[in-house]
């Protein structure tokens, strides 16, 4: 099996080199701005959240009612 390999100037390497890490110093900017204004809408979105659960609280189901002679302690019973 051979391999050939690809010839690149030392001029055209450092281009393209400097090509791609413009474009990452790029992508990483436009990436840290939107995870910027996630952050800024998660933050309204929790506030929000929290205003409406404090003034409309979820209802809460009472529980059911255990007849008095089915309460037990909770500890093993002990035969004779």
């Amino acid at each position: 099996m051979t391999t050939e390999l690809e010839k690149v100037s030392q001029d055209q390497m450092l281009s393209q080199f400097k090509e791609r890490y413009q474009k990452c110093i790029a992508e990483n900017q436009q990436l840290a701005a939107k995870i910027k204004e996630n952050e800024v809408t998660a933050l309204k979105l929790q506030g929000a959240i929290e205003a409406l659960e404090y003034y409309n609280p979820p209802q809460e189901t009472a529980a059911p009612e255990i007849p008095a002679d089915d309460v037990t302690d909770g500890s093993p019973e002990l035969t004779e």
